[in-house]
């Protein structure tokens, strides 16, 4: 009768220890609790958005038959430049072919019978990488460039980086930094911060 009831605590024993291990090992899905920052889980996948125009771009504006009105312009620190007859334009914020559009409205308003108005982006604002690289700075943007190849550009990581905390903050110094995964595109102006790592 002893190792009968030996038996059976023990298989309880071990029933119950076995339901312990599996709710103390269960992932972040099934557990509710969120990755911490600093793990690949915790990376953020940006979504692809139209490229916006800011301060330090410099554009093309073609207005068709108007060799006179067009040109190259400099975007201002407010993200404006001048044209021809319509004076100041704001760009900031505005993708190409808004742009496109304003102008077109503008100059069709008293100057211009239908303007058809062309926007080509020259040169790009710079971005920036901080942190645990080995030549932190200002970088020329580069069409299809990834926060790896940032990386790349100012001389890898140094040995101290957090491989797997890297922060971007998209639209300025006061946008929120999230953690973004190495194959995220770069957009002019980001701001690429790479974390020291704990020993």
């Amino acid at each position: 009768m002893e190792k009968v009831g030996l038996r059976k605590f023990a298989t309880l024993f071990l029933f119950g220890t076995l339901l312990l291990l599996a709710a103390c090992g269960g992932s972040p899905a099934t557990t509710g609790q969120l990755p911490p920052i600093g793990s690949p889980e915790a990376a953020v996948q940006l979504p692809e958005t139209p490229y916006r125009l800011g301060p330090g771009d410099r554009i093309r504006v073609v207005v068709f038959r108007h060799e006179d009105l067009s040109g190259e312009f400099q975007l201002d620190g407010s993200g404006s430049f001048s044209m021809p007859l319509i004076n100041a334009v704001s760009a900031n914020g505005l993708t190409a072919p808004e742009l496109e559009q304003e102008i077109e409205k503008r100059l069709g308003d008293g100057f211009l019978v239908n303007p058809e108005v062309s926007v080509e982006v020259l040169t790009y604002r710079p971005f920036y990488i901080l942190g645990e690289v080995n030549r932190p700075g200002q970088y020329e943007y580069e069409s299809g460039m990834t926060v790896l190849n940032a990386v790349a550009l100012a001389g890898g990581f140094t040995y101290r980086a957090d491989t797997d905390e890297i922060l971007l903050q998209r639209g300025g110094s006061n946008a929120q930094p999230v953690v973004v995964p190495g194959n995220t595109r770069v957009q002019p102006g980001d701001i690429i911060t790479v974390q020291e790592r704990f020993f």
